[in-house]
């Protein structure tokens, strides 16, 4: 998202006069939302609100190609100027909602910062998660730094060049991605895990101990168990200098990056009444408690979507897959349709030459089968529950990627025993039974 595509791009229209759906949040899952609906045939209009100065883009890019420059801004954006307006969508840039007066028939008004009113007949929330903050003395620092939307990615790329240390707090996927190429071009980087291993959140802890010893032989500093104390300037600078860490450590640093992970947003639900429990609460329609306003992608909490979950379950997913497949569930429920959310989900990190590709969910595991092919560089863990596939982690390993999450959406298993040997191909001993 370079400063040239924020000063040329134009909205379709500035403010909408006419009712109809209003999608809040030009996210993924917004700007799916809107394609899905005119692809169904819906023909009410429809307003497309971000409260970003930045026509709708594509995130996975900005920790890597974006940072790195290899790709420029304009082939991030999701769709063009032209064609919004050949839809009938209304694109709003700059617009921040504060307040939102609804009836119950799922009609309403909604109120920004800027003073401007957005009526709609009916309201979906498209308002995604925003970065996890670090409360710590210094953190107010110039050049410290979170890396969630495209005007984080253009403070972060603005700085690189000045820097020769950079520490990164939070060993997940957005920091080891953004550490990778920070170190490919050419900074000293250290990576801070608070918790005993990487990605804990995500992967089991094979997949955890691999990557670890990968980024290390590359030349990547990662300390475990370990947190910063505090942030200190130079002598009377307002830039960060330096990360002291529990214990007394002083790490040089012109550049901190924090990925802790991110929050929801549900304050424009919880404004309107609606359920909220790490997320907004929807059912398999992807409609919320009052039975009208649907709430898609990382804001929403749902139903666990894999065929045969516990009844009850649910969980809350941040993946461009998820926010595509909810997207179209909700396109079908505001079109008066009823197709439930159900489907395996899939998530991929690029971390320098390691391509993790993630299918299903590994909850729950009861036994876990490692294939390792050290001489092609590739690594998969799969994991199983009752002698059942339910998930697995794949690097550079795309074709046991795509042999589980096949296996995985037409209800097939991988017997454990002869999916460990790494040189047999899982796609021919995937069975139905």
């Amino acid at each position: 998202m370079g400063t040239h595509a924020v000063e040329q791009a134009t909205d379709t229209a500035t403010v909408p006069t006419r009712t109809g759906l209003l999608i809040i949040g030009a996210s993924q899952s917004g700007v799916q939302l809107a394609v899905s609906l005119r692809a169904l045939g819906f023909d009410e209009h429809i307003t497309l609100l971000g409260d970003e100065d930045h026509r709708p883009y594509q995130r996975p890019a900005l920790s890597k190609e974006f940072l790195q420059g290899t790709v420029e801004s304009e082939s991030l954006i999701f769709r063009s100027n032209e064609y919004w307006a050949e839809h009938n969508v209304d694109l709003v840039k700059g617009e921040y909602i504060v307040r939102i007066d609804k009836e119950a028939d799922g009609s309403g008004v909604a109120h920004a910062s800027s003073g401007q009113q957005f009526p709609f007949k009916r309201l979906a929330l498209t308002v995604g998660a925003r970065a996890r903050k670090l409360e710590i003395e210094g953190g107010d620092l110039d050049g410290v730094l979170y890396l969630r939307n495209a005007d984080d990615a253009l403070a972060l790329k603005a700085r690189v060049g000045d820097a020769t240390d950079v520490v990164v707090i939070g060993g997940g996927f957005i920091g080891l991605e953004a550490a990778s190429s920070l170190q490919k071009m050419g900074k000293n980087v250290t990576v801070l895990e608070f918790g005993p291993r990487l990605v804990g959140r995500a992967v089991g802890e094979e997949t955890a101990e691999y990557f670890l010893q990968a980024h290390r032989s590359r030349g990547l500093d990662i300390r475990l168990k370990t947190s910063a104390a505090r942030f200190t300037p130079a002598d009377g600078g307002k830039a960060v200098a330096a990360v002291e860490l529990q214990g007394g450590m002083v790490l040089p640093a012109q550049i901190v990056l924090i990925g802790i992970g991110v929050i929801p947003n549900t304050q424009l639900a919880e404004q309107l009444g609606l359920d909220v429990e790490n997320g907004v609460v929807v059912d398999r329609f992807a409609l919320a408690s009052d039975g009208t306003t649907v709430a898609i992608g990382d804001c929403a909490n749902m139903p666990n979507p894999v065929p045969g979950s516990t009844p009850g379950e649910r969980i809350r997913l941040e993946s461009v897959n998820n926010a595509i497949e909810h997207a179209k569930v909700a396109a079908y429920s505001l079109t008066g349709r009823r197709e439930e959310y159900a489907g395996i989900p899939w998530f991929w990190s690029n971390q320098a030459d390691l391509k993790l590709q993630i299918a299903g969910l590994c909850n729950g595991f009861d036994q876990t089968v490692l294939r390792r092919d050290e001489e092609r560089g590739k690594f998969s863990v799969l994991y199983y529950r009752q002698g059942r596939i339910i998930a697995a982690d794949c690097v550079n390993a795309p074709l046991d990627f795509m042999a589980v999450k096949n296996a995985l959406a037409k209800g097939q298993n991988i017997p454990a025993d002869a999916a460990a040997d790494p040189a047999t191909p899982l796609k021919t001993i995937t069975t139905d039974s």
